[in-house]
């Protein structure tokens, strides 16, 4: 039994020490290229819902097919699929995974850079939803509005540009160009099922879903901008637990007081004027003196009086 498991409890050991070379993507001229392309995107998405273009008249549309109704064999897998893109449940699960990868290779970037994407995500994503304040299908009041301003919180769809943004880490932090791939297929049809699933129950018009995957988009592509400061925060964190690991073993090393349950030695001058070594637990032992030929009582080593052999 322990033979089979020896492999895999040998995958379990941390590595010896943090990798040589740790592959950061740069903010190459492709990827700005890209990046201005989703802004641009993103931009246009938003122009054709406040004009209330041929865009919103697609959602209105698709809101009227009521598309669980015409599949409702479908309607629980989507309903449970959705939670693929809910922030707590999908953080919680990508932060193990990477907290993981952080403590097998004595590096804190995977879980900064999570860090990192998810508060640009509530910052930007955040921002619109509270600044375009559209209505979702099942609250909307005008048939063929917009339903821009009312005090909305549905555009972008926080759902999908969650699942890009949290399944995506996961790609950008691949250590080789063939994980890079396949956790970037991975992650594009998970969003791609939470962006549709949403559209089906009818939570979302399809142009939330569309700015939702922009939004998250941008914010993976603009990720390698804020490199510099995960490495600074790695650096600082990592320094200061070496700091502190230094002082602890200074300490432990120059007579730090013992763990509970240890005996503790003190040292005490009786009144026979000598000095006498004492040995006592914390559990409230015995006393004994230095010398077996003069005992010294606990009470008389406690005050420094000596007391009458009838007491």
């Amino acid at each position: 039994m322990l033979t089979a498991l020896s492999p895999l409890l040998a995958g379990v050991d941390r590595d010896p020490e943090r990798p040589a070379h740790i592959d950061v993507p740069k903010m190459s001229q492709h990827r700005i290229l890209l990046l201005t392309a989703t802004l641009v995107l993103y931009l246009v998405i938003v122009w054709a819902v406040l004009i209330t273009s041929w865009l919103v008249r697609l959602d209105w549309q698709l809101m009227f097919f009521r598309p669980y109704q015409q599949w409702p064999q479908i309607h629980a897998v989507a309903d449970h699929y959705v939670v693929f893109g809910q922030r707590g449940p999908t953080a919680v699960l990508v932060a193990a995974w990477l907290g993981w990868r952080s403590w097998r290779q004595h590096v804190l970037r995977p879980l900064l850079a999570l860090g990192v994407s998810l508060l640009l995500l509530n910052i930007t994503v955040g921002a619109a939803k509270v600044g375009m304040g559209r209505l979702g299908p099942h609250y909307a009041t005008v048939i063929g509005s917009n339903e821009m301003g009312p005090g909305g919180e549905i555009f972008p769809s926080g759902h999908t540009a969650n699942a890009v943004v949290t399944w995506g880490i996961l790609a950008y932090l691949a250590s080789t160009p063939t994980a890079r791939r396949w956790l970037s297929a991975l992650s594009a049809g998970m969003a791609l099922g939470v962006g549709l699933a949403t559209v089906y129950l009818g939570t979302h018009w399809l142009s939330d879903v569309l700015l939702g995957w922009a939004a998250g988009l941008l914010i993976l592509l603009a990720l390698p901008w804020f490199e510099p400061l995960i490495a600074h925060a790695e650096g600082w964190i990592l320094d200061r637990g070496d700091q502190v690991r230094a002082l602890r073993r200074a300490h432990d090393g120059h007579g730090a007081p013992a763990w509970a349950g240890s005996p503790v030695v003190a040292v005490r001058r009786c009144p026979a004027r000598e000095k006498v070594v004492h040995r006592c637990a914390l559990t409230g032992g015995p006393i004994t003196a230095g010398s077996p030929s003069s005992p010294v009582s606990r009470a008389a080593c406690r005050t420094g009086r000596p007391q009458s052999p009838g007491r």
